[in-house]
C-alpha cells in the first residue's frame, strides 16, 4: 500500500481540484434542469425538494436492485414526475410558478423524509468513478483524479444543451416559447406544452443530482444531505446567464467554494471550519446581489421570465 505523500501548501489546491469535481456535479445537472426549464419561459423553485426525493429514490432503488444505475434511473423518473406535475399545475389559469414550486419543494423533501427512513442505515451500492490519475503515484493525485461517471455525462449534457439550442429545431422552440407564449402559437407550437415538458426534462436532470448525492458523493441516505443546492441552483443559472456550457463553468466555481473547508482541513488549517463551509451559500448571496443591478438587463434572460421588464 502506497503511502501518502506530503505535498505541503500544494495540497490545497489538489484538494480544491478534487473537491470542485466532488462537489460540483449535484450543482451541474441542478442547474442545467433549472436552464432547460427557464429557457422555456417558466422556473421551477421546487427543485430542491426534487433533488431530495431523487436522492432518496435513487439510494432505496439502488439497495433494492444491487445495481446504482437502476437507482440513477429510479431518481431521473420521480424527478420526471415531479417536474411534469409543477408544469401542469403551472398551466392552469392564475396560478403563479414561485407559489407552485415551493409547495412541491416542500411535498418532495417531506415525502422522501417519509419513505427513506427505512433508508437511513442500509447500505447500497455505489456508482463507479474512472480512475485518469493512474499514471501517478501519489495517492492525493489519484484521489483526485478519481472522477464519476457522472460527471462526464454532465459535461457531455451541457455541451450537448448548449448544441441543442443553437441548432436543433427543438432547441429553437424552447427559445421560441421562453421568449413569448404569441410568438410560439404563432408558429403553430403549443407553449404550455413545451414548457411542461421542459419542466419535466429539468425534474429528471434534478433527480440525477440527487443521485449523485446518495450514491456517491457524500455517498448515503439522510434528510439533511442537499444543503439547499436545488435552491443555489436557481442562483447559479442566473450568474451563468442561462447558458448551458456557463452553468459547467459555473458549478465548478460552486463546487471549489464548497471544498474549500475540507481542503484546508486536509493540510492542517481547522480555524473557521465552519465558516469556510458557508462559502458557497455567501458566493451565492454576493452572485445574487451582483446580478440584480438595476443599471443593466440580464443579457441572455427569457423574455417570458420577466426579468428584463
Amino acid at each position: 500500500m502506497t503511502e501518502a505523500v506530503d505535498l505541503g501548501l500544494w495540497g490545497v489546491p489538489l484538494a480544491m481540484l478534487a473537491g470542485a469535481i466532488r462537489v460540483s456535479t449535484p450543482f451541474l445537472f441542478v442547474s442545467l434542469g433549472e436552464c432547460l426549464t427557464e429557457r422555456s419561459g417558466r422556473i421551477n423553485l421546487g427543485l430542491e425538494g426534487t433533488l431530495v426525493f431523487g436522492a432518496m429514490a435513487g439510494y432505496a432503488i439502488a439497495y433494492e436492485t444491487g445495481s446504482p444505475w437502476a437507482g440513477v434511473l429510479a431518481a431521473a423518473l420521480s424527478g420526471a414526475v415531479f417536474g411534469l406535475v409543477h408544469g401542469l399545475l403551472c398551466a392552469l389559469p392564475r396560478v403563479n410558478d414561485i407559489a407552485i414550486g415551493i409547495a412541491l419543494m416542500l411535498l418532495g423533501m417531506g415525502l422522501a423524509f417519509f419513505f427513506g427512513k427505512p433508508y437511513v442505515q442500509p447500505v447500497a451500492p455505489d456508482l463507479p468513478s474512472i480512475p485518469f490519475g493512474f499514471w501517478s503515484d501519489i495517492p492525493q493525485v489519484r484521489a483526485a483524479l478519481d472522477v464519476n461517471a457522472l460527471f462526464l455525462i454532465g459535461l457531455a449534457l451541457a455541451l450537448g444543451m448548449a448544441w441543442m439550442f443553437r441548432a436543433t429545431r427543438v432547441g429553437l422552440i424552447v427559445r421560441v416559447v421562453g421568449d413569448g407564449a404569441e410568438a410560439a402559437r404563432a408558429l403553430g407550437v403549443n407553449p404550455l406544452r413545451v414548457r411542461a415538458l421542459s419542466t419535466a426534462a429539468g425534474g429528471a436532470l434534478a433527480g440525477v443530482g440527487g443521485a449523485y448525492l446518495s450514491l456517491y458523493y457524500p455517498g448515503s441516505w439522510n434528510e439533511g444531505i442537499s444543503s439547499g443546492q436545488g435552491l443555489m441552483a436557481v442562483a447559479l443559472v442566473i450568474f451563468a446567464r442561462w447558458s448551458p456550457v456557463n452553468c459547467f463553468w459555473a458549478a465548478l466555481l460552486f463546487g471549489g467554494a464548497g471544498a474549500l473547508g475540507p481542503a484546508l482541513q486536509s493540510v492542517g488549517v481547522t480555524g473557521g471550519y465552519y465558516l469556510f463551509n458557508a462559502a458557497p451559500y455567501v458566493l451565492t448571496l454576493g452572485l445574487l446581489i451582483a446580478s440584480s443591478s438595476p443599471s443593466r438587463a440580464l443579457a441572455g434572460a427569457p423574455a417570458a421570465l420577466g426579468f428584463n421588464r
